[in-house]
């Protein structure tokens, strides 16, 4: 093609420890309220107004993993964000779908080995595989829509939302879709869980979201779902739809380093957040806000800092950098997601939610992080706010997402 497609966001949805709805994720973080809480000696990001019986049938929810469960309910949302609310805008094959998960039905998985052990293979669910396989989010959402175009699942650990959506954002430039529902789901807050992630030390052991801290010593679990609407700009305005921001640029490389710890030097995320303003259109200089991947683990921070210095250069020390983690905890396969769209929502309310818990500083992490409360945005007369929304996975996984506003 001899030019790309521009990518609009037309309606947004989450279900995140700070509520049920994509309203509640900005407003609440923005005001400083954390999403973290006590469970049975367990600290997460628990989507405690999240109610399956509010949204779902009696049988639906039955035959859904939580995971599965939160997508549809943010799918649900951003699908009526759009005003799609009388039927898919575009022939059905002409709609795609992509629903990221970095583990899948876990809830599932356990309880299913736990009935094995107690009682077993024979009594094990036979919902159990369709219920917790990775794609049982993007089918049951595609099937409650009549979505029939692309529809499938990533999985790349806490980059699989931001893939799906950059993947999503280039069906449409390219002429493969005319519009894709994309976002990422999560709900891994289980014994298994928790056990798995503090085994390998990952996990705080004072139970606190605390990123680019100096107190930082692991990241909290979190679980829920994020899912944004991206269509054909000039087919959605020719529908006369309320145009949220676009998705216009997009970066992934891989670390190829350790599977689990980031590259300490910086330069593969650095790269990706590089091919994202590049592929935006943009120069360092036009990015107004990045939200941070932000983990509050030592590496993860440092080199998080380290990439951005390198790809932004000295417009990195100009601009604000906040956290969505300090709010909700990690939502791993979910993060991108529901981070980008807390992005989106900061731009358009030209307001930047700040850092929470950032109390001591790190010399060696030495950016504006947003500390203490939200502050107003700021752009030179005439510009388009342009955010960065990073996303970096176990793995060596690096994506970055350029989010404009309206201006």
């Amino acid at each position: 093609m001899s030019e790309k497609r521009r990518v609009a966001i037309t309606g947004i949805g989450a279900v995140s420890p700070l509520g049920v709805g994509a309203l509640s994720l900005h407003e609440r973080w923005a005001q400083g309220i954390s999403g973290i809480s006590e469970r049975d000696g367990l600290t997460g990001g628990y989507c405690d107004d999240f109610d399956p019986a509010a949204h779902l049938s009696v049988k639906e929810a039955r035959r859904l993993d939580r995971f599965a469960q939160f997508a549809v309910v943010a799918a649900d949302e951003a699908i009526a964000d759009a005003g799609w609310t009388d039927g898919l805008p575009y022939e059905p094959m002409r709609v795609g779908l992509i629903m990221a998960t970095g583990i899948g039905g876990f809830t599932t998985v356990q309880a299913n080995l736990d009935v094995m052990r107690e009682k077993g293979w024979a009594r094990i669910s036979p919902l159990g595989i369709p219920m917790y396989m990775p794609n049982a989010a993007a089918a049951a959402v595609s099937m409650r829509h009549g979505i029939q175009g692309q529809a499938f699942a990533v999985a790349s650990a806490c980059a699989s939302s931001g893939h799906a959506i950059g993947l999503a954002a280039r069906m449409i430039q390219y002429g493969d879709a005319d519009a894709v529902v994309a976002g990422g789901a999560e709900a891994t807050l289980t014994d298994f869980g928790f056990g798995s992630f503090n085994t390998m030390q990952a996990l705080s052991k004072a139970g606190i979201s605390c990123p680019f801290d100096a107190r930082r010593d692991g990241f909290v679990m979190g679980e829920g779902a994020g899912v944004l609407v991206l269509e054909d700009y000039e087919r959605a305005t020719a529908r006369g739809a309320r145009i949220l921001g676009e998705v216009a640029g997009y970066g992934s490389t891989s670390d190829a380093h350790h599977l689990t710890a980031p590259e300490p030097t910086g330069r593969p995320a650095a790269q990706a957040i590089t091919l994202a303003i590049q592929d935006a259109g943009l120069t360092p200089t036009q990015i107004s806000y990045v939200n941070a991947h932000g983990t509050s683990t030592e590496l993860n921070d440092a080199a998080e800092t380290t990439a951005l210095k390198l790809a932004l250069g000295e417009h990195a020390y100009q601009i604000p950098v906040s956290s969505t983690k300090s709010a909700t905890g990690h939502l791993l396969g979910a993060a991108g997601a529901v981070e980008a769209v807390a992005t989106v929502q900061a731009l358009n309310a030209r307001l930047i939610p700040p850092t929470l818990n950032y109390e001591v500083p790190d010399p060696a992490l030495d950016l504006d992080y947003v500390p203490g409360k939200a502050r107003e945005l700021v752009l030179p007369d005439g510009a388009t706010p342009a955010a960065i929304s990073n996303s970096f996975a176990f793995g060596g996984h690096n994506v970055s997402l350029v989010i404009r506003g309206q201006g």
